[in-house]
């Protein structure tokens, strides 16, 4: 009897530990483990079939420990959230626990005491996880974000601790990505003081959403960049103010010590970056957070053509080899750095390109930006010159998205936003550059350039060489299809833009420019369109007005085939080219004005200046500069080729041949058996330029700049006598005193076009006369 109970009670307690085994299980089917969650997580760790995501622990133990935590049901949100959140799921399912969990990351949670608190940031840690994710995963979670502001601008105020710092970024950067309109940084509470706390490593990261929040949205549609959509466009603005992107730089230049923190993260050597621990740790984070298997690949390839490198040398020099493991940490952090800086650069970029340009210009010229890159520029800018080398895996020669190329290219359009039309250009020289300069103007007994007079010697480029000259040497050994070209070429051509400098062109002349410039057009026979453009466009600027660079033409391009070849290259697409010939067309005009036997030698010889004098030759470009534009295909790229034309146009009417060249114009248009077509577009064009420009900042200077001596004495005077009688631009009213004035070729332009139109145009009312752009 005794026995019985013993036997009862061992075999019940038996089935009690069985059930509490099962209970601890979860449920789940298998070999038992054992019941306690802390030696469960020591058993994943030991041998990885453990509890290894937290979305493995039981609704029962997480409901029992949100009680003692007073979680306010979190953990459950995420458990059933994630359930719901995967590729191809329903977002009805899951938008009612997105929508609670963006309250619960709003709302801090109360301590069994009353006192309010924040969320951990553990917690909003997994938050930020869990809608990254789900934006990730489920279609249509980013946009409703973007459509919360009040959440956005609250997403800011987590940036204030490195725990959530990058997670926040990340999640930031996503939805202003799909936002339709632009958040306003002046609404994020206290954003001087959260930027001033950023350390160099966060502000660098904070660059990421800055590029989205300081850049004009763009459309996306090509019919919107049309000249006569920004028009429209431009009306509006004025109604509205100023555009988000234009508050937001306002709002960050407002920002004590902000310019300068970029410039010393720009101007920054690996040396003085963050430590390799603290590195490592911030790369797992990437690896989390962000798509970065192409940065991984990078890193790989850095390391392995080190690990290459250095197994070389070792066998050479009998030395151990060291291992790519060894090696890594440092291409890591090289790597790195370049993903910063190219943030970094397109910040400056945009800044520089804005409203407050001049500040800006001033604050990088203070802090050192110029001198500075052209310390990087060998070590770290330009650290590899083979294209093949900068090809990662699964990509291809012509791809920009490897960081490497990506800062290059960033690197560049820097240099042209900074050279454009500003006396701060000569920062890109050294002192000894400087000093050339000064030499070119006394020996050409002509007056120093009253901006290098000007320029401040302590803020220049420090070394044997400036940034100048550094990029023209590794312009001159890009190869031939390198993307790079383009840009390369573009930015020497800013550093020449503006009023015509003989000391300028001369300083690249000596450098072997022009030879390079023609090499790659005539011999190496380039077909990229694009290049070809800057090309042409670089060339125009280096030749214009400068016998010297004819004479050095002339030399290079010393047969017939290779003139034709030349010729070849710029009548495949006017488009690219017409700012050479416009350049060629005002030298010409300058030079048969002058008295001298060194130019005299130029006209007889040079090829090119001979074949822009035929009429003939002008008649074909009017043609077809004019054939190539309508008014609604205008752009900023090809609205070049009317200014062209008008130029043309302009020399034949100096020259008093403006009827003549247009009733030239006339019988072309019944030799293609078009009649009419042509002329009716160009005075389409031209009444659509009076209304374009008429309320633009662009007056007749900007031409000025372009054709200098040429012009400047026929922007008034003679070009208005005897239009004041039967002409129907008689009478115009050029604006308030102290406007810019118009030129008033665009008057008699269409005076003429009427005439040769007859009955076929409709007489409308003259309009103010035409202004003209740089370009």
């Amino acid at each position: 009897m005794a026995a019985a109970p013993v036997a009862a009670g061992s075999g019940a307690g038996r089935g009690r530990r069985s059930a509490a085994t099962v209970a601890a299980w979860g449920g789940w089917g298998g070999r038992p483990r054992p019941g306690n969650i802390l030696l469960q997580l020591r058993q994943g760790q030991l041998t990885g079939r453990g509890l290894v995501r937290a979305v493995q622990f039981t609704e029962t133990f997480l409901t029992e420990r949100d009680k003692q935590s007073k979680w306010s049901g979190i953990p459950q949100l995420l458990l059933k959230l994630h359930t719901t959140s995967h590729l191809h799921s329903d977002f009805v399912e899951c938008q009612n626990i997105l929508k609670l969990l963006v309250e619960i990351l709003m709302r801090p949670t109360i301590s069994i005491r009353g006192q309010k608190l924040k969320i951990s940031d553990e917690m909003s840690k997994d938050c930020l996880s869990i809608l990254y994710n789900t934006c990730v995963c489920t279609e249509g979670v980013t946009k409703r974000l973007a459509e919360k502001n009040d959440f956005v601008i609250f997403l800011f105020t987590l940036m204030t601790s490195k725990k959530t710092f990058l997670q926040t970024a990340t999640l930031i950067e996503d939805i202003l990505g799909v936002k339709k309109e632009m958040i306003r940084l002046d609404e994020v509470p206290n954003l001087s003081s959260l930027v001033s706390n950023f350390d160099q490593q966060q502000l660098a990261n904070f660059c990421r959403i800055l590029a989205v929040t300081i850049s004009e949205m763009d459309t996306g549609n090509d019919d919107k960049h049309t000249l006569l959509a920004k028009n429209a466009q431009q009306k509006k603005s004025l109604s509205l103010g100023p555009s988000a992107a234009e508050i937001n730089q306002a709002a960050l230049l407002s920002i004590p010590g902000f310019v300068e923190r970029l410039c010393k993260l720009a101007t920054r050597k690996v040396s003085e970056s963050t430590g390799t621990a603290s590195f490592l740790q911030e790369l797992e984070e990437w690896y989390t957070w962000l798509d970065n298997a192409l940065v991984l690949d990078a890193l790989m390839r850095v390391a392995n053509e080190e690990s290459e490198h250095n197994q070389g040398a070792s066998e050479e020099n009998g030395l151990p080899h060291t291992s790519a493991r060894t090696q890594l940490p440092q291409s890591m952090k090289i790597m790195h750095e370049i993903m910063y800086k190219l943030e970094v650069l397109y910040v400056l970029c945009v800044l520089l390109m804005g409203r407050q340009r001049n500040q800006v210009h001033r604050m990088i010229a203070e802090f050192k930006l110029i001198p500075g890159l052209n310390n990087l520029f060998d070590k770290l800018i330009w650290r590899k010159h083979s294209a093949s080398a900068l090809v990662l895996h699964g990509h291809n020669q012509n791809c920009d998205c490897s960081p490497d190329i990506t800062l290059k290219i960033q690197f560049l359009r820097l240099l042209q936003s900074f050279s454009d039309h500003h006396e701060n250009k000569y920062l890109l020289l050294n002192n000894q550059e400087l000093n050339e300069l000064s030499a070119i103007s006394l020996k050409a007994n002509i007056p120093e350039v009253e901006a290098v007079l000007n320029t401040d010697r302590s803020l220049v480029c420090d070394g044997k060489r400036g940034l100048l000259t550094r990029l023209l040497q590794v312009m001159k050994k890009e190869p031939a299809e390198s993307s790079f070209r383009f840009w390369q070429a573009r930015a020497v051509e800013s550093f020449l833009r503006g009023t015509t400098s003989y000391a300028d062109q001369m300083f690249l002349l000596k450098r072997g420019l022009l030879e390079h410039i023609l090499y790659c057009i005539v011999d190496s026979e380039c077909k990229s369109r694009d290049v070809l453009q800057s090309y042409f466009d670089l060339l125009g600027e280096l030749m214009k007005f400068n016998v010297d660079a004819f004479k050095r033409f002339n030399k290079y391009i010393n047969t017939d085939a290779k003139f034709q070849v030349f010729l070849k290259q710029i009548n495949s697409s006017l488009v690219d080219s017409n700012m050479l010939v416009r350049c060629v067309t005002l030298s010409l005009d300058r030079f048969e004005n002058q008295v001298d036997m060194k130019v005299a030698e130029v006209l007889s010889e040079c090829r090119l200046l001979a074949y822009i004098s035929q009429v003939p030759t002008q008649m074909s470009f009017l043609f077809r500069l004019i054939n190539i534009i309508h008014v609604q295909t205008l752009t900023q790229e090809n609205v070049s080729c009317l200014n062209t034309s008008l130029v043309i146009l302009m020399l034949a009417r100096r020259k008093e041949r403006l009827p003549l060249y247009l009733r030239l114009l006339q019988r072309m248009e019944h030799s293609k058996k078009y009649p009419g077509f042509l002329l009716n577009n160009f005075h389409n064009l031209l009444r659509f330029w009076q209304q374009h420009y008429l309320h633009k900042d662009k007056d007749s200077t900007c031409l000025e700049n372009v054709s200098a001596p040429p012009l400047k004495g026929v922007m008034g005077g003679p070009w208005t006598q005897g239009l004041s009688e039967g002409c129907p631009g008689a009478g115009l009213d050029l604006g308030p005193p102290g406007a810019p004035q118009p030129l008033p070729l665009c008057p008699e332009l269409l005076h003429q076009l009427l005439i040769l139109e007859g009955d076929s145009v409709h007489p409308v009312e003259p309009g103010p006369a035409v202004t003209l752009c740089s370009r």
